[in-house]
């Protein structure tokens, strides 16, 4: 089958029509509109079984203040209708080996990455179970900002740690879709290849064309610029001993 004859079905179309919403009307989202987004969050594909996740609603005002604050000042994270926090859980793991009387032994690397995977594949269902039913949203990885104090807060034990936050709501606004790296520098067939710079450079001036009109010329930087001033800085490097503390990622 081309290219041509592929006929875009709903779900392609939603797929390839996320954006991320920071305002939100004050509609409530209700208990049952969100236990179906959970339940599709359960349907995500989960290594060896395990479903290393859990996910926390949170509402309690106060602690949505203090959350918004540790996440660096998102407002957002205060006032959307409801906020999730996906954590990666291998502490139900070690309960279900204690039941049957098998050896557990904390701290591998490799259960810290199945855990970390297992919540951001649930994560993305439920965004797509979001928005399919109406809503939108956006990921918070701010909460890493803090996450002792997101610990404590919400009573987390060992081997459970915050791996981001999620807003929903129903849009208040409607930002245009980012455009994505070209296909040729995230497909590969056989070996990695790098970009080719002219298609890179290319893909700079079109996102940086798109920040000039999003912002009214407050921000005029490339997609390169944008990303290399993240990186080019110290990314939470609490988050080593932060980790190593819960019992995650010791060895």
């Amino acid at each position: 089958m081309t290219r041509e004859l592929i006929q875009e079905n709903d779900v392609l179309k939603l797929l390839k029509s996320h954006k991320s919403i920071r305002k939100f009307k004050e509609t409530i989202v209700e208990k049952d509109v969100i236990r179906t987004i959970v339940e599709a969050a359960q349907g995500a594909s989960t290594s060896s079984f395990l479903q290393a996740y859990s996910i926390i609603s949170i509402h309690d005002p106060e602690k949505r203040q203090l959350l918004a604050e540790w996440s660096g000042d998102q407002k957002y994270v205060a006032s959307a209708p409801e906020f999730l926090v996906f954590c990666a859980d291998l502490h139900r793991l070690n309960l279900a080996c204690s039941k049957h009387g098998l050896p557990y032994e904390a701290g591998y690397t490799e259960a810290f990455i199945i855990a970390t995977v297992d919540a951001a594949l649930a994560a993305q269902n439920a965004m797509i179970a979001a928005e399919s039913l109406g809503l939108g949203g956006v990921y918070i990885g701010g909460i890493r900002n803090n996450p002792d104090k997101i610990s404590d807060l919400l009573k987390l034990p060992d081997e459970v740690y915050p791996v981001f936050g999620m807003c929903l709501g129903y849009p208040d606004h409607n930002p245009d879709v980012k455009e994505r790296l070209p296909i040729s520098a995230v497909f590969h067939e056989e070996t990695y290849k790098t970009p080719d710079e002219k298609e890179m450079d290319a893909y700079d001036e079109r996102i940086r064309a798109y920040y000039i009109e999003r912002t009214k010329g407050k921000k005029r930087e490339s997609w390169t610029e944008s990303v290399g001033t993240k990186i080019a800085n110290e990314t939470r490097p609490h988050m080593k001993g932060y980790l190593e503390s819960k019992k995650l990622n010791q060895k």
